[in-house]
């Protein structure tokens, strides 16, 4: 059995402080993959960066303060990867992948965007860059006998299921027709190649969401949106068994306004 959770953490110095902590402890998980801790390692107390019992992998952002992600293995990875071999965004805290025995497993932090704003293009370029390396780890997973995890915070919600408010959204970054036919692409058999396998578990319903703005009462009414996804070769998406989003009970429990989302994979 395979077990993979994925959050973003929003900051993981104020996420530590609120819940993070407790709730790693308590985790089952094999792997988790950790977006936007906004911090370099030294800057984490030594329980966060080095939490017992783990191997953590970090890829902070150059900028300080921005990005960055992470990978927590219960085995001590074969083969760690920062970056996808594009120099924008190598050294932008957006994506790290780690090879574990038989599936390659990589965190990432799609940027956000805004119409109209470089921050909107910046989201572009990446994208465009992405999904060819998207289809190169597919083949070399393939070639070498391997399966292949892509998991974390994509930034996009692929359907209209996938947020609440998807009509007055439409001309909003994050549910633009071209960053949804981009993941059509992602996920598409004879492209991409992968598997949203939240969505392959639940495919009649809303949601399950994953992010909730803290703004109004967004998570109180679960107006949310599904834009942490774990994307999986074809050989491990069949395995999957169940996925789920480990929503908070209440307001005032959450320690970011994402939650985890965890899936489990059965053996090969």
């Amino acid at each position: 059995m395979l077990k993979v959770s994925t959050v973003n953490v929003n900051g993981l110095r104020a996420a530590a402080g609120k819940g993070y902590v407790p709730w790693l402890a308590g985790c089952e998980a094999d792997v988790v993959c950790l977006q936007e801790v906004r911090a370099l390692p030294e800057q984490l107390s030594g329980a966060v960066r080095a939490p017992e019992g783990w191997y953590a992998q970090w890829a902070p952002a150059a900028a300080k303060g921005r990005s960055g992600v992470a990978l927590l293995t219960r085995r001590e990875p074969e083969a760690v990867r920062t970056g996808f071999g594009v120099s924008e965004f190598d050294a932008a805290g957006r994506y790290l992948e780690v090879d574990l025995p038989g599936v390659t497993v990589g965190s990432l932090y799609l940027p956000s965007g805004e119409v109209g704003t470089e921050r909107q293009a910046e989201k572009e370029r990446f994208m465009a860059a992405f999904l060819p390396y998207l289809k190169e780890l597919r083949e070399r997973a393939a070639a070498q006998g391997r399966e292949a995890l892509v998991c974390g915070d994509w930034n996009i919600a692929h359907r209209e299921a996938d947020l609440r408010n998807w009509r007055g959204n439409r001309k909003n970054s994050g549910f633009l027709p071209e960053e949804r036919a981009w993941l059509d692409r992602v996920l598409d058999p004879a492209d991409g190649g992968f598997t949203d396998v939240v969505r392959q578990q639940h495919p009649d319903q809303d949601g399950p969401y994953s992010w909730w703005s803290y703004r109004g009462r967004a998570f109180d009414n679960d107006s949310g949106w599904r834009i942490d996804l774990l994307a999986a070769t074809p050989g491990l998406a069949a395995r999957c068994v169940k996925a789920y989003v480990e929503r908070a009970a209440s307001h005032a429990e959450r320690w970011s306004d994402h939650a985890p989302v965890t899936a489990v994979f059965g053996q090969a």
